[in-house]
């Protein structure tokens, strides 16, 4: 074209959970069958929402509101719903329902939150990444995304000297993300940890953005604990949704809590911003919305969340005595969300090994594809042809450490126990087979 029509950060799109899909969909035309441990979808793994839940949904379809446009924020009274919980936190922020903000699912939110910050502006988010911030922050920025260390050795904690070195030598940083549970890794950060990072961000006056997508689903003793309760007084988005709490990822509906708007000026007039590119939209799905005070409101909704707790805590347990004796890997049990992330320990991998495919075609892609890409990518992709399992390269997170992210989502007992210990005698054979 006579223009370049390229945004100077497409480059920086990627999402290795969703991308890994294009080379399984090929594998499996080539005959394999596929186990797909890629992506966080409790319903295609057969986790089905209480018919009690169902039935809320049943019946709003019912309603001529459902089948309209909503107001540009959301809907009115599910706002005030919100708030009202947030206030009610202990020693919590306090927020109006003008501090509530819906979105097409919190991958919308991500756009918008990041695509309309001033381009000089740089987020700091961990490593390992979730793909949906780290191709978001630095496609709006046109570089490369910046982060600091979680630390596999230390239960995938922040480094919170590696978070305030950062911030102190680059000014261009203007706030800092933070994921707990955290996607990829499961670990929970406890609040002492949490409000160190908030007394940063207070020193050098930046905001937070906290993705707290898992924030009620947490096991091992770790607490349900929003940010409002920890953030004291710095500007900050959290992010929600009911996309894994109902389960309901079809829906799309996700929203933001604005925190301590008032405190800051600049922070006030970029929250505006938000706004008013969301009323270009008109508004966000109306439906999901108004399920929200009718089961979150319902008493059976806290047995609810509890069960879906105890249930991971039982599958993180089974997960992490499969892998924990293996000397060749290293992992941390998951105290919450719904994933289990393993990392090969320095040297063990090579471009040498392989696994035993059978199936000729699907050899020679698998060779093919193997080519001068990173160890566990290779490992990957050797053990996709090999066993039919999909999960992801942690190198896919935005992340220098070797490893692969799974899920634990799988309902059926026996398949699940087949997968965790089919994976680890991959692993053995992987890493012996040269």
């Amino acid at each position: 074209m006579r223009r370049n029509i390229v945004h100077m950060g497409a480059g920086e799109l990627h999402y290795e959970i969703r991308e890994i899909v294009q080379i399984a969909h090929e594998i499996r035309k080539a005959g394999k069958e596929l186990i797909w441990e890629n992506i966080g979808d409790p319903i295609q793994k057969g986790e089905t929402p209480p018919e009690w839940i169902q039935a809320i949904v049943h019946n709003l379809v019912d309603d001529p509101q459902s089948w309209a446009y909503c107001d540009t924020a959301g809907v009115p009274e599910v706002r005030e719903f919100l708030a009202e919980q947030v206030n009610r936190r202990p020693g919590g922020v306090q927020i109006t329902p003008d501090d509530i903000m819906f979105f097409n699912g919190l991958g919308d939110a991500v756009a918008k939150v990041y695509g309309f910050l001033r381009r000089e502006a740089r987020i700091l988010g961990p490593s390992p990444a979730y793909s949906t911030h780290s191709s978001a922050e630095a496609a709006h920025s046109g570089y490369s995304h910046v982060t600091y260390e979680l630390d596999p050795y230390n239960g995938w904690l922040p480094d919170v000297d590696d978070i305030r070195n950062k911030v102190k030598y680059n000014d261009s940083i203007a706030g800092i993300l933070l994921l707990s549970p955290d996607n990829p890794t499961g670990a929970v950060y406890p609040r002492a940890l949490l409000e160190e990072i908030a007394a940063v961000a207070r020193e050098y006056d930046l905001f937070l953005i906290a993705d707290e997508i898992y924030v009620h689903i947490v096991y091992n003793g770790s607490p349900r604990l929003h940010m409002s309760e920890w953030v004291g007084d710095v500007p900050a988005i959290a992010m929600r949704g009911i996309s894994k709490e109902y389960p309901w990822p079809g829906a799309r509906c996700g929203w933001i809590e604005i925190l301590n708007r008032g405190k800051d000026e600049n922070f006030a007039t970029y929250v505006r911003s938000l706004l008013a590119a969301k009323r270009l939209e008109v508004s966000s799905t109306t439906l999901p919305q108004l399920t929200i005070p009718r089961v979150m409101g319902d008493p059976r909704y806290e047995k609810h969340l509890t069960c879906r707790e105890q249930m991971f805590e039982r599958r993180a347990q089974e997960a992490y005595d499969v892998f924990k004796d293996l000397d060749c890997v290293l992992v941390n049990k998951p105290g919450g969300a719904f994933y289990f992330t393993v990392v090969f320990k320095d040297g063990v991998l090579n471009d040498r090994q392989t696994l035993p495919i059978e199936n000729p075609a699907i050899r020679t892609k698998i060779e093919e594809l193997t080519r001068n890409v990173r160890p566990d990518k290779r490992f990957v992709y050797y053990l996709m042809g090999s066993t039919g399992i999909v999960v992801v390269p942690l190198t896919g997170f935005y992340c220098n450490r070797y490893g692969f992210r799974m899920t634990l989502l799988e309902t059926d007992d026996t398949k699940r126990a087949h997968i965790f210990k089919t994976l680890r005698e991959a692993i053995v054979q992987y890493t012996t087979s040269c």
